[in-house]
């Protein structure tokens, strides 16, 4: 194997197929990165045997083959090389890595060590922007759960009706969902109206780093067992999860006894200032009180107290409500828009956050916390 390509589109190359690398197995090869040339395509694979992620871009090809390369030691070659146009050459499990004077000699493993990546069976694909799925993925990921107890809830319900594509998830304090119309360039949905399904949370980190904000599709295809998401020259396969998600239209209040406006950034500044006496030791609930015109915040903890306060548009009704403060902080910096509006039905009721111009976008709802006098 020999090949000629530029530094810098290797280490990108490298770097997403890293994503997807175990950093300790007991398998050495998962390890590693396959490094395999096609045709004139160099193709990178990462794969942890959760996730797998498979990266090519054009090279000069003089000979082909395939090796295993330890991903860490070969990104930091690859990243302290002179910038200019490399040769990467091998041969038996020996690879030789130059650029001018710059030489490193390290040693491979075969290519039949690593194992095949699952193959998704099937052929139908939903059609998303990548910029679209960037923002849905990024405004509702904070809300996943991390207990492995109900692994359902550790990724996102993906809900496609009639052309519009909703992202739900939930960790049994938090829902958020996020809802856009995706019908340009999805002939399928004719023959394929409604879908449902849970993507693995750790693959939507993924997608969200690797994910452009250009308008450019990614191609989202749905297997029986596996789910693959296919982005320019990237591609990444995961187990798709199975069970029963939180049914969260059944979660969702109908009706709210008090209902405000406030802008996001003013709302978020106060809780931030607020919050800044509040730590992992020193733990306090964040006190809201709603009235008229004003949302009052204040903590207080064994070292120091703090008080702050923003303009809000409604009557609350002094209305006070608890809540971990950084459930709510979350959930105000994800939020895609600049003026929302807050919904209470009481101190021992979720708080719903929405946007105030009425666009069935996004819907934030957080549990509060209970008070003590």
């Amino acid at each position: 194997m020999k090949f000629y390509c530029d530094k810098a589109e290797l280490l990108n190359a490298a770097q997403i197929a890293g994503r997807a690398v175990s950093s300790k197995s007991a398998m050495p090869a998962l390890e590693g990165l396959l490094l395999q040339l096609s045709g004139s395509d160099l193709i990178l694979t990462g794969y942890d045997m959760k996730i797998g992620i498979r990266t090519r871009f054009e090279v000069d090809v003089e000979s082909h083959g395939s090796i295993v390369l330890n991903s860490k030691l070969f990104i930091d070659i690859i990243r302290t090389m002179p910038t200019d146009r490399l040769t990467i050459e091998s041969t038996d499990l020996t690879v030789k890595i130059s650029c001018f004077a710059s030489e490193f000699e390290i040693t491979g493993m075969p290519a039949s060590d690593y194992p095949d990546l699952p193959i998704v069976d099937s052929d139908d694909r939903i059609l998303i922007p990548e910029n679209t799925m960037k923002s849905m993925i990024a405004e509702t990921l904070y809300a996943i759960s991390d207990n492995t107890n109900k692994p359902i809830h550790t990724g996102s319900l993906f809900e496609l009706d009639n052309g519009v594509l909703t992202i739900v998830s939930v960790d049994g304090f938090r829902l958020a969902m996020r809802r856009e119309s995706i019908i340009a360039g999805n002939p399928l949905l004719e023959s394929h109206p409604s879908e449902k399904f849970v993507v693995p949370g750790n693959m939507l980190t993924e997608l969200k780093n690797i994910c452009s904000d250009s308008d450019d599709f990614a191609a989202l295809t749905v297997g029986s067992s596996y789910i693959m998401c296919k982005l320019r020259n990237t591609e990444i396969i995961s187990r798709r999860l199975e069970g029963d998600f939180l049914d969260y239209k059944r979660s969702i209040p109908q009706e709210y006894k008090v209902t405000v406006e406030v802008d996001r950034r003013a709302i978020t500044a106060s809780v931030e200032r607020v919050s800044l006496i509040i730590t992992d030791v020193l733990k306090s609930p964040l006190r809201m009180n709603v009235s008229d015109g004003v949302a009052k915040f204040r903590t207080m903890t064994a070292i120091a107290k703090a008080n702050d306060e923003c303009l809000i548009k409604g009557d609350g009704g002094e209305l006070e409500i608890g809540f971990n403060n950084r459930f709510i902080l979350e959930a105000l910096k994800a939020a895609p828009s600049d003026e929302i509006t807050l919904k209470f039905n009481g101190a021992i009721n979720p708080c719903v956050i929405t946007s105030a111009d009425e666009e069935d976008r996004f819907l934030y709802m957080i549990l509060p916390v209970r008070l003590t006098a």
